[in-house]
């Protein structure tokens, strides 16, 4: 049966079979150009990497793994408990040059395609907004993708990722770095690197600034984040 959302199929071997069930959406740059190098990259058995889907900036989807297999996209990597993000998640890839050719802005047919295909595979797998996340959310000691300038605050609008909060209720509660890291990891983050983990929450949520370094205004956000969370409203 044809797929409305998908242009075509270019299927790849690396992929296997999953071991839990999913619950993770997790979006990346291709930082290769051509797309078609990217794609070529992610069916080569050698390069070992793959993903579920890979949009261009002219918003062509291409599925290169079917959603019920296990893609290789993310790597060593940890989100909410699970160290195999692999098996958790579908893999979306953006064509895009990423930081090392050129960072700039998403196109608006690349984030046009990606809207109603990730609205379809939160609402076909159950998947909560918390878990659509970025690579650099997942592996924050190696990645950067999707970066500062992706539009999470365009997803958030058709509640497919928590938006950035707007109102921070009890400001700056935390008394310590220490109390803030065991926050972040309560979020979901792995802090085994510490200021990449501050820089990843950074980019994520506080993109105007990403220095890693611990401060009011993202301890305020972290804090909001989780009492949102707690109360429910944040799934």
């Amino acid at each position: 049966m044809p797929d409305e959302l998908v242009h075509r199929e270019q299927l790849s071997p690396n992929c296997n079979d999953r071991a839990l069930p999913i619950s993770m959406v997790v979006l990346h740059y291709t930082e290769m150009k051509p797309v078609e190098t990217a794609i070529e990259r992610m069916c080569d058995p050698e390069a070992q990497v793959s993903a579920h889907y890979c949009i261009t900036e002219e918003g062509e989807v291409v599925r290169l793994v079917p959603e019920e297999k296990r893609a290789w996209h993310a790597g060593v990597s940890y989100w909410r408990g699970h160290k195999d993000v692999n098996s958790a998640s579908i893999g979306i890839e953006l064509d895009h040059p990423g930081h090392a050719l050129g960072y700039r802005g998403f196109a608006d047919a690349q984030i046009d395609a990606l809207v109603p295909l990730l609205h379809r595979i939160v609402k076909a797998h159950d998947i909560p907004r918390a878990n659509v996340v970025g690579h650099s959310d997942v592996a924050p000691a190696r990645k950067i993708d999707p970066g500062e300038l992706f539009p999470w605050d365009r997803l958030a609008e058709y509640k497919l990722c928590l938006p950035r909060p707007e109102k921070l209720e009890q400001g700056d509660v935390f008394d310590n770095d220490a109390s803030f890291y065991l926050a972040l990891e309560r979020f979901g983050y792995d802090i085994t690197d510490g200021y990449k983990a501050v820089e990843a929450f950074q980019r994520r949520w506080r993109p105007e600034r990403i220095d890693g370094q611990i401060c009011g205004e993202i301890r305020a956000i972290l804090f909001q984040l989780l009492l949102d969370r707690d109360r429910g409203l944040a799934r």
